[in-house]
């Protein structure tokens, strides 16, 4: 794994298989996942993992977290895990009701980070299957609702921006300045080329006395986040695909098609 000179929390690659209802990303974190679609989650069964305050159910041998336990697996170091992975559940009760062959299944989806057929169960009414490896830079997660995705990334992507761009008061002490999520509507318009395979890049941002410019690359399908970042490369010197473009004045978000 190389190190992308320190880059990889303003970039967002997003693969899309909407047939499977999983998305393949690098660049977004467990931590972002988690307080974007905070009003969504849940208990969670750990299925790879090094989090030391799990509690251990008995049916499945695997440890899980409650929600109100769940900011401490959120602030914890799960980029150092390596693999990280995990599937929600609504009761503890439902865990003791998986099968052999269901228990069977998610272990599978942990070690090899893929589903043997559909992976949201009856029992567990999970909305989410996440597999991580070193987690933001290899990421793959399955969503019940693929709204619940187009939800997050436009969640995550304002955070970031409100994360890397500072701006002064009158009093020149800097300050963040929140930038408002990203509508559905726009998220969606970007579906088809997400199917192949985009990167997002705030850090090449420009900036204008009225708007600031996110350019899109679509870069197509890559598994290895190498490989993708040296597409990004080679694309970044070029002409984006189309641009997320923020209006300063009324702090709306719009896209164009370059």
């Amino acid at each position: 794994m190389k190190k992308h000179n320190g880059n990889q929390r303003e970039l967002v690659y997003v693969h899309l298989n909407e047939t499977k209802h999983y998305v393949l990303s690098y660049g977004i974190e467990f931590e972002e996942f988690a307080r974007s679609l905070k009003d969504f989650m849940n208990n969670v069964l750990l299925l790879k993992h090094h989090f030391d305050d799990g509690e251990f159910n008995l049916h499945t041998l695997l440890e899980y977290v409650p929600l109100e336990q769940m900011e401490k697996l959120i602030k914890d170091d799960v980029y150092g895990y390596g693999d990280f992975c995990w599937v929600d559940f609504e009761e503890e009760d439902a865990l003791n009701e998986l099968s052999g062959q269901e228990l069977a299944e998610l272990l599978f989806l942990g070690h090899m980070k893929d589903a043997l057929r559909t992976p949201f169960y009856q029992q567990l009414r999970n909305r989410f299957v996440y597999l991580a490896h070193d987690d933001g830079w290899w990421n793959k997660v399955y969503y019940r609702n693929m709204k619940d995705f187009y939800h997050m990334l436009g969640e995550v992507l304002a955070a970031k921006m409100t994360d890397s761009k500072l701006a002064k008061n009158l009093l020149g002490i800097k300050k963040k300045r929140p930038f408002p999520p990203i509508h559905m509507e726009l998220i969606l318009n970007m579906k088809i080329m997400m199917k192949e395979g985009i990167l997002i890049s705030i850090h090449d941002n420009v900036q204008t006395r009225t708007v600031i410019e996110i350019p899109i690359w679509v870069l197509g399908d890559f598994d290895n986040m190498d490989d993708m970042y040296e597409e990004y490369e080679k694309m970044a010197k070029g002409k984006p695909d189309a641009k997320l473009v923020f209006d300063k004045k009324t702090r709306e978000w719009k896209m164009y098609a370059s």
